[in-house]
This record gives C-alpha cells, sequence and structure tokens, in this order.
C-alpha cells in the first residue's frame, strides 16, 4: 500500500509528520485517532485529528495536500440521514 508523510497541526503530535497509509482513492483516512496509555494504567486517552486541506496554489487554486488538524472535542458523531426516515411536515389545522 502507498504511504504519504502527513504533518500534524496541535495536540500532542503538534509538528510531527507520520506516514499515513492511503486508501483505495489515493487519499488519507479523515479521521486519525491516537490512543495514549494512562501512566496509572487506567482507561487510555485518545486524541482526534481531522484531516484538513494543506492549502491552495496561488494560480489554479490547485489542492497542495492534507495536514491533520486537531480536534479538542473529539471525532464528531454522524448519524445517517435516511430520505424516508424524515419526520412529516407539519399541516396547518383547518376548520
Amino acid at each position: 500500500m502507498k504511504s504519504e508523510n502527513t504533518p500534524f497541526r496541535g495536540g500532542p503530535l503538534d509538528g510531527r509528520v507520520l506516514p499515513i497509509l492511503l486508501g483505495p482513492t489515493g487519499h488519507p483516512p479523515k479521521w486519525y485517532e491516537v490512543p495514549v496509555p494512562s501512566p496509572d494504567g487506567g482507561p487510555a486517552t485518545v486524541h482526534a485529528y481531522r484531516r484538513v486541506p494543506a492549502g491552495y496554489t496561488k494560480r489554479l487554486g490547485l489542492q497542495r495536500g492534507w495536514v491533520y488538524a486537531y480536534a479538542p472535542e473529539g471525532r464528531e458523531q454522524r448519524t445517517l440521514k435516511w430520505p424516508w426516515s424524515r419526520t412529516p411536515p407539519s399541516s396547518p389545522d383547518r376548520d
């Protein structure tokens, strides 16, 4: 598999560049989670990083690559939004 050296911004990995495996589309994963073991043997603390564009070229506006930005709130929880599970719009009362 291919890997890409990806820089990290913020959090405990600030300034480090790590090789990240690329997916089948050639992009690194959207989220990168780093478990840090607790010194007293308790549960590990998980630090989350979100993939963001590294910047854009001036002339054509092409994306230059990816960086991981620290997300102190953790990984966002997304729910599936199926079109058939929407709540029907409320109809006005007719007299």
